[in-house]
């Protein structure tokens, strides 16, 4: 039998909005919230469909995503997190939903430092597992309206860019801009989605908004950047997923500054671990993550603010 990690009831984790607490405070709550919400709201009789998704999803992760929605609401002046908490939960649940399925069609067999649901499951029930947590993220966003929109459109780019990923690797046609427009869509357009969707529920104005969604998009950007960087030099232990996929499966972003096409494994590795292709990546990624700091220059001086700027370094900062 599974043993799943215990996690408090909603009820007892969902001490965020207490007008004492600093943001740092609140935002630790609220995420201890998700995390119950999360555990929650799959439960199910089909025992498999249960065990599976509170494997995964009590795994850990960075929760950047919920982490977005919840900064871009307080920093537009939201005092109460923890009605977004839903909101923040689907996101994260539509993030984890696609990483059960990219272990399947890469054939990992860790993910978050626990071996991955297809691992321990199979394939099919992986498959179905995937499908049964991105199905609850109905539930949780039914009452919120128009969100569905923004919501729709960051998982849509999902799947496209998944597909394309797929389709570039299978045709052998991985360029520097069939690269960008991969990572634009299959991490970016979450990104621009959870922000969005905390400075809506603010009821922030359309220019504060358009930054928040600017600031997301570039982020997301970066982090997707680095997340390949490390996938070359990283090692099982310290990414907590199975290394080197992207260099075995011809895809990353050396392989986008390798030219037309070039996606054949052996000179895909010897292109990514010479030269100055990883500093270059890193350069990039800081440049973005630039752009995305200044976009927040129409928001107002605030402690959200400053974990958002933070946040955003953070996505660079990671050990290389």
């Amino acid at each position: 039998m599974l043993e799943i990690t215990p996690v408090r009831s909603l009820q007892e984790a969902s001490h965020a909005h207490e007008p004492h607490l600093g943001t740092q405070q609140r935002l630790n709550a609220a995420l201890a919230a998700v995390e119950a919400r999360m555990v929650e709201v799959v439960n199910s009789d089909v025992t498999v469909l249960r065990d599976a998704s509170r494997h995964i999803i009590t795994s850990g992760g960075k929760r950047i995503r919920p982490r977005l929605v919840f900064l871009s609401y307080l920093a537009l002046g939201g005092d109460d997190e923890l009605a977004t908490v839903d909101v923040a939960a689907a996101v994260e649940l539509v993030h984890t939903a696609s990483v059960v399925h990219d272990d399947i069609n890469d054939h990992g067999i860790m993910r978050r430092g626990r071996p991955s649901v297809n691992s321990i499951w199979g394939r099919t029930f992986a498959l179905l597992t995937g499908d049964f947590l991105f199905t609850k993220v109905y539930e949780l966003m039914a009452p919120f309206g128009d969100l569905n929109v923004s919501l729709a459109e960051g998982t849509v780019a999902l799947v496209e860019g998944e597909t394309l990923q797929a389709a570039a690797v299978k045709d052998g046609n991985f360029s520097r801009a069939v690269y960008y427009d991969i990572i634009a869509r299959k991490t970016a357009a979450l990104f621009r989605s959870a922000a969005d969707m905390g400075a809506q529920l603010a009821k922030g104005t359309h220019e504060q908004v358009e930054a928040l969604r600017h600031f997301g998009f570039n982020v997301g950007l970066a982090f997707q950047i680095i997340d390949d960087v490390l996938d070359i030099v990283g090692d099982e232990a310290k990414l907590g997923k199975t290394a080197h996929i992207d260099i075995e499966q011809g895809r990353g972003f050396s392989v986008a500054h390798g030219g037309e096409g070039e996606a054949l494994m052996d000179s895909v590795k010897s292109r990514m671990l010479e030269g100055d292709t990883i500093e270059q990546a890193k350069a990039q990624a800081q440049a973005l993550v630039n752009v995305a700091i200044t976009h927040l220059d129409v928001l107002p001086e605030s402690d959200a603010k400053d974990e958002l700027i933070a946040l955003a370094l953070s996505t660079i900062d990671r050990e290389l």
